[in-house]
């Protein structure tokens, strides 16, 4: 079966369809901040309730099931055609993927987590602020931002990989969908998963977005007694808006890589001081027993639920929250991923997506988080566990005042998260631009802007309809109907590697083709979808080849 050509409008409606809807959103929460809350706290609590089950199950799936591709024969795979060769270095890949899975969400949990289980022990597996809840509270934090999340992206950006730049397709989460769907994706179905895509994409973006502006209002604030009121907020939300909507305006090889680099540099810069100047054994300590508590307490952490005193408290606040977050942005870092990764084969990409970033991930909770914690032990830094509780943002700025330089740490504190924010929302306008407009890879500058505006339109309305709390009941909201994609996609891509690639997809060879096929691992052992006319489409060295673009004028992209 042949791809088939979709229609002019198909790149439209979901452009428009999205982009109202979007809108609605924004226009809801500013006409009617109560009205918003009211309904989206009981859609929250509904969710968390009864489906924290599902979200369990469905993160240990993805994992399971990235491991399994990159261990097994599919990991050979490369993701491109036979001479692909990847466009950037691994450093930049590196840091481009990690700041657009993490960004700055690392910086403003990595050491209020700890600290706030230190004081509400999960499950109660520990008396509060014992050494015993200091062990659950580095454990917990390990669980929530080491494998699962990275699986969870990796599972979208490696069968939007394989699909876009081995098979030809547009680079849409529907086109996943073709063995199933076959040219009902290029239709109303299709259409229906890419505005549920883009949907995910603004809501996970915009948490993102919320969040690092709580935390850069209260750097100030902590910094130089700049008032944490939400019209700052706000403020710092727009003026950040105008710098990273002037990113937009370049190329992703100049402006997310060159933002990508910096923050990636100054971050190990501050990773290194701190293991320096703080604690250092201690850290050290936190980082080996943490590891240790983590892997052998990973199977029983990743399916806690208390069935029969279940809290939905903390589930909705910590676990649930986060699974559903990443699941939401999912798309977002998936297809970005995608988009850098031609070239890479199965088993490199889950190596640098899943296992690389998780090790990075649990350093810097070791050095920061572990830190915070021997501060909160001894009363060096007064009650910082309670302060932090209280109001997470302010959390690394209270730390840092307990140490050589403060002034000059905040300072470079602040333009690392805003680094971060800058890049991560550049990077997202990519991604709706290209989601909204048919898989176009390179959305006309006024749709990137256009999708800008609308982020932080959406940001604002969930910091003023409920601060913290407001953006974590969006994320699990957006989060619950992507997760059912999301296992749909494991169950199409895995259909589609076995297939093509499978025991029953090989056919005998003589002597000298196998050794070929060794050599060149990446080689296909079916044919393109489409044929030749596909595995002729040039490469433009920026993103995945979109099969059809030419023959497609949206008048979007």
């Amino acid at each position: 079966m042949s791809i088939s050509r979709s229609t002019p409008t198909t790149g439209r409606s979901v452009f428009a369809i999205s982009i109202a809807l979007s809108a609605l959103v924004v226009l809801w929460g500013a006409v009617s901040p109560a009205s918003f809350d009211a309904v989206t706290t009981r859609l929250f609590n509904l969710i968390v309730a009864d489906l924290s089950w599902f979200f369990m199950i469905a993160a240990n799936l993805f994992l399971v099931f990235v491991i399994y591709l990159g261990l097994s024969r599919y990991g050979r795979i490369k993701l491109g055609k036979k001479d692909d060769k990847p466009d950037f270095g691994r450093p930049s890949w590196f840091a481009m993927m990690f700041q657009a899975g993490m960004g700055p969400a690392i910086i403003f949990w990595g050491l209020a987590e700890p600290l706030s289980h230190y004081v509400n022990v999960p499950f109660g597996l520990a008396a509060p602020r014992s050494d015993e809840a200091a062990g659950v509270a580095i454990q917990y934090s390990f669980f929530h931002w080491a494998l699962h999340p990275w699986a969870i992206y990796a599972v979208a950006g490696l069968a939007v990989a394989y699909f876009s730049h081995r098979k030809g397709e547009r680079g849409l989460l529907s086109a996943i969908f073709r063995p199933f769907l076959g040219d009902k994706v290029d239709g109303p179905l299709g259409k229906t998963i890419d505005t549920l895509a883009v949907l995910a994409v603004v809501f996970g973006i915009a948490v993102a977005l919320g969040q690092a502006g709580l935390q850069i209002t209260a750097g100030l604030g902590e910094t130089f007694g700049v008032p944490n009121t939400v019209f700052v907020q706000l403020v710092v939300l727009g003026l950040t808006t105008l710098a990273f909507m002037a990113s937009a305006t370049t190329k992703i090889e100049h402006g997310i890589k060159w933002l990508s680099n910096i923050s990636m540099l100054i971050a190990p810069l501050l990773l290194v001081f701190y293991f320096l100047v703080g604690p250092t054994a201690t850290q050290l300590n936190v980082l080996t027993e943490g590891t240790g508590n983590y892997l052998a307490n990973l199977l029983p952490m990743s399916f806690r639920l208390d069935a029969f005193d279940f809290n939905t408290e903390w589930m909705g606040s910590w676990t649930v929250f986060y699974w559903s977050w990443w699941i939401a942005w999912a798309p977002y870092v998936g297809l970005f991923m995608a988009r850098i990764s031609r070239g890479r084969t199965i088993r490199e990409f889950v190596a640098a997506t899943v296992l690389v970033p998780s090790v990075v991930s649990m350093i810097w909770i070791a050095v920061f988080g572990g830190a915070a914690l021997q501060l909160a032990r001894s009363g060096m830094a007064g009650d910082i566990a309670r302060t932090v509780e209280q109001s997470p943002a302010a959390g690394m700025f209270v730390f840092i005042q307990e140490y050589p330089l403060p002034l000059a740490l905040s300072i470079i504190t602040l333009i690392v998260l805003w680094v971060f924010f800058v890049a991560g929302a550049d990077a997202g306008t990519v991604v709706l631009g290209e989601l909204s407009t048919g898989g176009q890879p390179n959305p006309k500058t006024w749709v990137r802007l256009l999708w800008g505006l609308l982020l932080a339109g959406v940001a604002a309305v969930l910091l003023v309809s409920g601060g913290l709390g407001g953006l974590q009941k969006a994320s699990v909201l957006t989060g619950t109907p992507f997760a059912i994609i999301l296992v749909a996609i494991c169950v199409s891509f895995y259909k589609t590697l076995r297939k093509e690639h499978g025991p029953s997809a090989e056919e005998p060879r003589s002597d000298s083709e196998q050794r070929g096929s060794e050599q060149d691992p990446g080689a296909t052992s079916a044919p393109l979808r489409g044929g030749g006319k596909h595995a002729e489409l040039p490469r433009d060295g920026s993103g995945p080849a979109a099969a059809g673009a030419t023959d497609r004028s949206d008048g979007l992209a």
